[in-house]
């Protein structure tokens, strides 16, 4: 009976445990968006607070329309002016005679400026329109900032309460954020470098981010091809769900030429070209070329999304032969060792203002590139479809992959064995006949 009951407590913990290994990436095991909270001056009734995110992961990054950052107050507390930044309700602020607060809301909602505000709006690293870069692929532009008044707030730091309930989006859906933790105060250099000054207070948000929370199916399929085999092994049906199958356009429908067909919508929903996988991303792996002491392979990656334009898209692939990439073509290149012992992920990105911009679907909605790579006689082979990359993520997302037994195979190889087979089936009916006999 004890069995039974810790055998029914296990299959009912089963789905729980795949909901929190699923906001961990075995490729970026330390790659979350900060958000961090320095409270700058004391004010009459509350505090000025600089709020920074930063985005540590290696090679997802917050496309546009943006980031929406939102919280929950702790007490009644109010927003009297932003720099930087702006709320996108104000509330009831009806109470107020004199001065009116930018935002009464008990759980405000703030989103980035756009660029080009006035001069006097802007707070460093703001008004990107939410865009943030991956910090493996831009440091520099991976972080976003803004200034907030707080009103009716505490004023010191034994008084001030912190917020609570934080959530993000980036654009969509995916990121869970812990609670607000204090930690030691920010310290800060002057323009000049010689005066260093402190935070009057600090405090900290973790978002981690879940493809399971993100999306019900994948948003990319990869598909393979190689010169040793004729057969070209295409993304699996419906690889990304099929609930868009009657929404899709045929690659030359009339309704292309429609004005407005590709202008993206609020909702961000999709509209794809037809194809047995509908997948907005396909990734397709070529192994092209086998010289003595190098292998090339090439990369081809293709929009079939009309209304969407992929910016600073980012690709990574995990490939045991990633350890010694001797040269990419028209790609940027980088390797990510989150183990430091294991060389074996790479992520690719365009050039910038060369294929850092991966159009909609159509004649220009496609980049590729090809890598060439230097044998290690140790392990190199072309068999059991050991020249395909393991694991592809796209933007961030793992992109489903084909089953291993449709992978190109060596034609030797593959009929290895019924040969083999078909002489033993002859010997053994021939001694049988002549035993008859």
């Amino acid at each position: 009976m004890t069995s039974l009951v810790l055998a029914g407590c296990f299959l009912l913990l089963l789905p729980c445990a795949g909901f929190f290994a699923a906001a961990y990436d075995p490729l970026d095991p330390n790659g979350n968006i900060t958000i961090k909270w320095d409270v700058m001056s004391w004010t009459a009734d509350g505090y000025v607070a600089a709020v920074t995110m930063n985005n540590f992961q290696m090679y997802r990054h917050v496309m546009s329309p943006g980031w929406t950052l939102g919280w929950t107050w702790a007490k009644k507390e109010v927003i009297w002016s932003m720099v930087g930044a702006q709320t996108t309700e104000q509330g009831d602020c009806s109470k107020f005679k004199a001065n009116i607060p930018h935002c009464c809301k008990k759980t405000p909602t703030v989103v980035d400026l756009l660029p080009g505000v006035p001069y006097n709006q802007q707070f460093t690293n703001c008004c990107k329109g939410g865009v943030l870069s991956s910090w493996g692929q831009d440091p520099q532009a991976s972080v976003s900032a803004f200034q907030v008044s707080v009103g009716q707030a505490g004023t010191s730091n034994k008084t001030v309460k912190l917020p609570k309930n934080f959530t993000l989006l980036g654009p969509g859906p995916g990121y869970t954020c812990g609670p607000a933790k204090v930690v030691p105060p920010t310290n800060f250099l002057t323009p000049d470098r010689r005066r260093k000054t402190q935070a009057l207070m600090t405090w900290n948000v973790t978002c981690t981010y879940s493809q399971f929370l993100a999306r019900k199916h994948p948003s990319c399929c990869v598909s393979f091809s190689s010169f040793y085999n004729e057969t070209i092994t295409p993304c699996a049906s419906c690889a990304c769900g099929c609930e868009n199958k009657k929404k899709c356009i045929k690659s030359d429908s009339k309704l292309l030429s429609v004005v407005g067909i590709n202008t993206p919508r609020k909702d961000n929903a999709p509209l794809l070209q037809c194809t047995h996988h509908m997948c907005p991303v396909r990734v397709h792996w070529h192994v092209k070329i086998n010289y003595r002491d190098y292998w090339r392979a090439k990369i081809a990656i293709t929009n079939f999304n009309y209304r969407m334009n992929y910016t600073q898209w980012t690709l990574v692939v995990q490939h045991p032969n990633l350890n010694n990439v001797t040269e990419v073509f028209s790609f940027d290149y980088k390797p990510l060792e989150p183990y430091r012992a294991i060389n074996d992920t790479g992520m690719f990105y365009g050039m910038k203002f060369y294929n850092d911009l991966l159009m909609e679907a159509g004649q220009f909605g496609n980049v590729q590139s090809e890598v060439l790579l230097r044998k290690d006689k140790d392990t190199f082979t072309l068999k059991q479809g050991w020249a395909f990359p393991r694991k592809v993520y796209f933007n961030g997302d793992e992109c489903m992959m084909p089953p291993p037994e449709a992978y190109p195979f060596l034609p030797n190889s593959a009929n290895q064995n019924p040969v083999r087979f078909s002489t033993w089936i002859c010997s053994v009916l021939t001694l049988l006949i002549v035993w008859i006999w």
